[in-house]
C-alpha cells in the first residue's frame, strides 16, 4: 500500500513526529494539504523551536487542534527566521535583539 507524501514547508521539511499526527488525524491532514506552503513552514517552524521535548510534543497536538478549528497559521508567531528569501522585519529583529539582552 502506497502512502501518500504529505507536504512540506518553503524552508521546513515535515518532521516525523508532526507527519504521524496529522497522518492520525484525516480531517487535520485535509486541511494540512488546504494551507498554503509558507503557512505549512510557520507550522513547522513553530513545532521544530521549542527547546523541551515536551513543549515540543505539546505543539504538535496544538497544530492538529488549531488546524481543525479553523486557523491557518500558528498565533503569536513570529515567523520564521530561517527563511533566506526574504530579510527578517524591523520588529522581528527587535524581539530577537530583545530575547538575547
Amino acid at each position: 500500500m502506497t502512502t501518500k507524501q504529505i507536504s512540506n514547508g518553503v524552508v521546513h521539511k515535515l518532521p516525523t513526529d508532526l507527519r504521524e499526527a496529522l497522518r492520525a488525524d484525516k480531517k487535520a491532514l485535509a486541511l494540512w494539504e488546504d494551507i498554503t506552503p509558507l503557512a505549512r513552514n510557520e507550522w513547522i517552524c513553530w513545532t521544530i523551536s521549542p527547546k523541551k521535548p515536551e513543549t515540543r510534543a505539546d505543539h504538535v497536538k496544538r497544530v492538529v487542534s488549531e488546524l481543525k478549528e479553523g486557523m491557518r497559521r500558528p498565533c503569536c508567531w513570529l515567523g520564521c527566521i530561517h527563511r533566506t528569501d526574504k530579510s527578517i522585519s524591523p520588529s522581528v529583529r527587535w524581539v530577537l535583539g530583545a530575547k538575547q539582552s
